[in-house]
C-alpha cells in the first residue's frame, strides 16, 4: 500500500476519535475534536498532491479518498445536529447524506457496469473544500466560546458558519448533477 493510500486509512481510522471528541463531554473536547478534523482534513491535501506527484494514483485510492471524506464530513454534520445547532445543519445533513449515498450507489453501477473507477472531480473537490473549511471554522468557533469562554464572536461565526455550510449544499447538488450526467451512459434502469 503507497503512502497516499495510508494517509487516506488514517483519515479514515481518525473519524471515529474525532466524533468521540465532539460528543463527548470533557474539558477542551471541542479544542480536541477541532486538531482532529484539520489534521485529517490535510491528510486529504497532503495524498492528493502526493499521489498526483509521484505518480501513486489507483483505483483503491480513487475509491477509498472520496470515500474517507465522506465519512469524516457526514461525521461532524452528525455531531452538529446531536449538539442541536438548528434546523439549518439539519437541513444540510440531509443534502449531504442524500447525494453522498446517490454518489456512491453510482459509483458502484459504474465499476460493476462499466469497469471504471470515478475520481472526484473539481466540483467534488470544491464541495469537500468548502464543508472541511465551514467545519473547521464551526469546531474552531465553538472551541473559543465553549472551551474558552469567548462568546464576542458568536454572531459573526454564526454567519460565516451559515454561508459555508449553505455553500457547501449547493455544491453537493451541481457535483452530484454533474457526475449523474457524466454517467447516464452507465445508468439502466431496465437492468
Amino acid at each position: 500500500m503507497n503512502t497516499p493510500n495510508k494517509l487516506t486509512l488514517a483519515r479514515m481510522i481518525a473519524t471515529p476519535f474525532f466524533m468521540a471528541a465532539m460528543l463527548f463531554d470533557f474539558p477542551y473536547h471541542y479544542t480536541v475534536a477541532f486538531v482532529i478534523f484539520v489534521a485529517a482534513s490535510l491528510t486529504d491535501m497532503i495524498d492528493g498532491k502526493m499521489a498526483r506527484k509521484y505518480n501513486l494514483i489507483t483505483d483503491f485510492g480513487k475509491f477509498l479518498d472520496p470515500l474517507a471524506d465522506k465519512m469524516l464530513t457526514v461525521s461532524a454534520f452528525l455531531g452538529f445536529i446531536k449538539m442541536g445547532i438548528g434546523w439549518q445543519v439539519s437541513w444540510i445533513a440531509f443534502i449531504v447524506i442524500f447525494r453522498e449515498f446517490a454518489i456512491s450507489s453510482l459509483r458502484l453501477i459504474v465499476v460493476k457496469t462499466g469497469g471504471k473507477v470515478i475520481a472526484a472531480n473539481i466540483w467534488g473537490k470544491f464541495k469537500t473544500v468548502t464543508q472541511m473549511a465551514g467545519i473547521s471554522i464551526a469546531l474552531f468557533a465553538y472551541a473559543l466560546i465553549s472551551d474558552f469562554g469567548i462568546t464576542a464572536i458568536q454572531g459573526v461565526s454564526d454567519i460565516i458558519i451559515s454561508i459555508l455550510f449553505w455553500a457547501s449544499a449547493v455544491l453537493c447538488i451541481i457535483s452530484g448533477v454533474i457526475y449523474f450526467m457524466g454517467c447516464k451512459e452507465y445508468i439502466d434502469p431496465t437492468k
